[in-house]
């Protein structure tokens, strides 16, 4: 992901409220969300080059999601997929908090990269950039881009402030509310852009919430929600070169249920 907007037990029908844009090239190879053959319980899209996930939920109510922290000075050549963290979490039992204060020991092999990690017990963040160690997430509304949690870029900012306007709307929400805020394609001004190593026009380029050029952009924008009566709506739409829509796909399932319902898929 490039982008993620979520809203931690601040709902009073909600336990989490999350939308986030996922940028990459185009030609990149994607499978669009759905239930995996090889780990039936895990709900997420595919990286058929890596075979990782950019972000997932399971049946039990794990989450996983991660963005690239961008440092193309620190770029390392070879280095293992950060889509498999988010695979690797989804897959296995592990809490939140034993997953990320085992990967930080070996942290260091990977590029960049923010990961949140989650389940009924709590949801953590690690970075292995910025100093610092796992840590669990306190109630709030937060901002994740390519910098640390919370870093007020521009698209980050324009996002928390537009999460927290629907948020606040009422008790029950739509999903289609929080796609709308993923395709804000309004661009920062020059003064505002962060400075990450890749020149100004592209800066502007990646300004943004919703991302297009020719060969890179918004891949897909997911939302997903999950109400205290433990209900999971998963709602993913996917685009191709120019932003065109290419699909999409709803799911809805109550946690710990082993069958899912699969609302339409177009």
């Amino acid at each position: 992901m490039c982008l993620i907007l979520f809203a931690y037990e601040v709902h009073p029908s909600y336990r989490l409220i999350l939308a986030a844009n996922r940028d990459e090239f185009y030609e990149r190879p994607t499978q669009p969300a759905a239930f995996w053959p090889d780990a039936p319980g895990v709900l997420a899209g595919r990286d058929l080059l890596h075979g990782g996930t950019w972000l997932g939920v399971t049946r039990a109510g794990r989450f996983a999601a991660v963005t690239n922290y961008r440092d193309p000075a620190a770029k390392l050549d070879g280095a293992p997929s950060r889509g498999a963290l988010v695979a690797d979490f989804l897959v296995n039992g592990q809490s939140p908090a034993d997953y990320t204060r085992e990967l930080a020991a070996r942290a260091a092999d990977y590029n960049g990269f923010n990961l949140l990690v989650g389940d009924a017990r709590g949801l953590h963040y690690f970075s292995n950039r910025g100093g610092g160690g796992p840590r669990g997430l306190a109630p709030g509304l937060y901002g994740l881009s390519n910098h640390l949690l919370d870093t007020p870029w521009p698209k980050v900012a324009r996002g928390k402030k537009a999460l927290a306007e629907v948020v606040g709307r009422g008790d029950t929400l739509a999903p289609e509310s929080f796609i709308r805020i993923l395709l804000d394609r309004v661009r920062a001004a020059d003064a505002e852009l962060p400075d990450t190593g890749v020149g100004v026009e592209p800066e502007r380029l990646l300004s943004p919430l919703f991302i297009v050029s020719p060969a890179y952009g918004t891949r897909c924008s997911t939302v997903v929600l999950i109400d205290r009566r433990g209900t999971l709506t998963f709602v993913e739409r996917t685009y191709g070169s120019g932003a065109v829509a290419s699909g999409e796909a709803v799911y809805e399932f109550n946690v710990g249920d082993a069958e899912e319902e699969h609302l339409g898929q177009r």
